[in-house]
């Protein structure tokens, strides 16, 4: 049976898995890398990778191609890297090309938000829907946009960089890694959070353990947790109403605080949009847990057919 190696590459790990033409995860595998160092050369990376997936392919002979969902913006589907946010040194890198001559494979690779976005659309909340725009929360923010049943990367790859839409303009708007300021992911992301409980408390814990503190009865975590979904419902609006677009996906982390997310990031959309709008946005769960992105993954090998 001839399978696929799909991949969700981040800063510091690597997730893979071994899926069938259907959809089906057979083995699943999980690796450190340090993709998080901002100085990584395009020969460092290439060294990581085609280490990676060469020890799992010599394992597996049924392996015919590999779909990778790296955090990056692409040429339509070409697979060349334009240029990496958090890796400034990667620029105009033929990333699939290069991988697919070193593993003597056919390689496919979109950005890892879009990737999501796939997965959902096929194998999760979003089945079944033509259009579906996705959002990634972690360590940052990203989106994926399906339009027509395929999905959309823009003329250049950046289409749905939803983190860096502005929901604060005032002049206490918070900085933001891309360099400006007031961007959703400076106040929704799981960094986000994180920093903000610390500049409350002097505490420095993770997302997840605020959310606890959250559910324990700790207001600073309970409110900063709602104010992020109160952001994202604002960043939301102003997406639908340029798409149009009433079916929205979300994975990620930080929809384990989705509880407390969830009812302040609807207000908070219903809040923005024009009135034929209101209540007519479904905003679901993803159902898929962390493996949106790798099904989406695996699904690209199959559209680049």
């Amino acid at each position: 049976m001839s399978l696929i190696l799909a991949a969700d590459i981040g800063g510091t790990n690597i997730r893979a898995a071994i899926i069938t033409p259907q959809g089906k995860i057979t083995e699943a595998v999980r690796t450190q890398i340090s993709l998080d160092d901002r100085n990584i050369s395009e020969n460092d990376l290439m060294i990581h990778l085609t280490s990676f997936f060469n020890e799992i392919i010599q394992k597996n002979t049924d392996i015919e191609a590999i779909g990778i969902g790296f955090p990056g913006f692409f040429l339509g589907n070409s697979g060349f890297l334009i240029s990496s946010p958090n890796l400034p040194k990667l620029k105009n890198v033929e990333l699939a090309s290069r991988l697919s001559n070193n593993l003597n494979m056919p390689v496919s690779i979109q950005n890892d938000a879009l990737c999501a976005a796939m997965g959902e659309q096929r194998h999760g909340a979003g089945q079944g829907k033509q259009n579906l725009l996705h959002l990634t929360l972690g360590t940052g923010i990203g989106g994926g946009l399906i339009l027509n049943d395929a999905p959309y990367t823009g003329e250049n790859g950046m289409a749905m960089e939803f983190g860096h839409l502005r929901v604060a303009h005032d002049d206490q708007a918070r900085s933001c890694g891309c360099g400006g300021f007031g961007c959703v992911e400076s106040y929704a992301s799981a960094t986000a959070i994180t920093e903000q409980y610390f500049e409350n408390t002097q505490i420095r814990i993770n997302a997840k353990e605020i959310y606890e503190k959250a559910c324990h009865g700790d207001l600073i975590a309970k409110d900063i947790i709602e104010h992020s979904g109160h952001y994202l419902g604002i960043a939301l609006a102003e997406a639908i109403k340029l798409l149009d677009v009433h079916s929205v996906s979300i994975s990620g982390g930080l929809t384990g605080a989705w509880e407390l997310l969830h009812p302040n990031l609807i207000q908070s959309l219903n809040a923005n949009l024009i009135p034929p709008l209101q209540g007519k946005i479904s905003v679901l769960k993803s159902t898929l847990n962390d493996n949106a992105g790798l099904l989406g993954a695996a699904a690209l090998v199959s559209c680049s057919s």
